[in-house]
């Protein structure tokens, strides 16, 4: 697992941006959920985390592509291609992410 803060360090209605390869992001939406995606929109270079979040969606700050942030499907306007989805876990009040592909056992 990949730590990213304390909880209590993502208000709701943020995003962290972690400087992995590829980069993450992990968002807090106003209704209390976590998600993780990756960073990057696939339209063009531009950091997600930058962008403007509105219930479980994402607006790229370039050209206003939307990925939906539980499966990371964008909304076909711009942006064709999905972002990949991680698992995010809380855990003794901190925020980690899990990249997709890895287990929580290999992970650690």
């Amino acid at each position: 697992m990949i730590h990213v803060c304390a909880l209590g360090d993502l208000p709701r209605g943020s995003a962290r941006r972690l400087p992995l390869d590829p980069p993450v992001s992990v968002f807090h939406t106003d209704d209390g959920e976590l998600h993780a995606i990756d960073d990057t929109c696939t339209h063009q270079d531009a950091s997600l985390a930058d962008g403007w979040l509105e219930g479980c969606a994402v607006e790229c700050p370039l050209h206003a592509a939307v990925f939906d942030l539980r499966t990371g499907q964008p909304d076909g306007l711009l942006a064709r291609d999905p972002v990949r989805v991680h698992r995010v876990v809380v855990e003794n009040g901190a925020v980690y992410v899990v990249l997709a592909g890895a287990s929580l056992e290999t992970a650690s």
